[in-house]
């Protein structure tokens, strides 16, 4: 069952999005040529230590007898998509890396994540970067105008498709609010399961919206570490996310420096300042 959030309580979610907002700022100064990836990871916990938040994903289980996520960032590299554990393995110029995390702040939660290239990157490095980027913008100008969900994961969709990526399908994006998971289930593409289970984009809705971008095949598997995912056939991937909520003035990025919230007009995506 799908939850809806008060004012005032997408107003606590926001307080923890300026802290994961702040995290993954300095995640971005440390990701710098031969840093080592668990700098990445102690630089947010730091941040989320600072504010006395707790980190959503450090101890998490993926299934009975896997063991437990050991940090508070998921630290994705190259053809890495998602949940890559942090360590000694030194970031290389023209690598891209995925910062993922999430925090609980008196009681409630946020998730946004972050890919950004290390050094110089290739033109065909950055052009993934951006459509990446735009597509997460696209998608939160499009709730302005869209009623369901499945109408914006059809446009997120067509957009990728018209770049010659791939979606990750076998993870989406979520509900939030007092879970990091809660739901509705947020797909970036059109299925039978989410017209099965469309929802309405109304007001109180608060949501994480994750496009995992690929450039060749959607398809993913996990790696021994039984927790990080790469691209089957090993081509780069990229991943953006952000927690936003419905507000009667229009959608409102929560996990933002300073909150923005998009009305009706919903400027141009290509204004949103999804990197802050």
């Amino acid at each position: 069952m799908i939850v809806l959030k008060s004012p005032r309580e997408i107003g606590l979610i926001r307080e923890a999005g300026k802290v994961v907002s702040e995290a993954l700022a300095r995640v971005r100064e440390v990701a710098v040529p031969g840093a080592r990836t668990v700098e990445l990871d102690r630089a947010a916990a730091e941040v989320f230590q600072r504010y006395g938040a707790v980190p959503l994903f450090k101890g998490v289980k993926n299934g009975r007898n896997k063991p437990p996520f050991p940090a508070s960032v998921c630290v994705s590299i190259n053809e890495q998509v998602v949940h890559g554990i942090p360590g000694e393995r030194r970031l290389r110029e023209g690598d891209i890396v995925s910062a993922d995390t999430g925090c609980r702040l008196n009681g409630w939660c946020a998730d946004a994540a972050v890919t950004v290239g290390i050094g110089q990157v290739t033109p065909d490095v950055q052009r993934l970067l951006s459509v990446t980027h735009e597509t997460l913008a696209i998608a939160i100008r499009e709730m302005c105008r869209e009623r369901k969900w499945s109408q914006v994961a059809a446009i997120i969709e067509d957009y990728v498709h018209s770049h010659g990526y791939s979606l990750v399908e076998k993870f989406v994006g979520h509900g939030i609010g007092r879970d990091m998971h809660e739901e509705p289930q947020v797909p970036n593409f059109v299925s039978k399961a989410l017209l099965k289970n469309d929802f309405w984009l109304e007001e109180g809705l608060v949501v994480a919206i994750e496009p995992m971008v690929n450039v060749g095949t959607k398809d993913v598997r996990v790696l021994k570490d039984q927790w990080t995912v790469e691209t089957k056939d090993r081509r780069l991937s990229a991943h953006v996310e952000h927690t936003v909520a419905i507000t009667a003035n229009g959608p409102q990025i929560l996990t933002l420096p300073e909150a923005q919230t998009l009305n009706a007009a919903c400027p141009s995506a290509y204004n949103l300042p999804l990197r802050d």
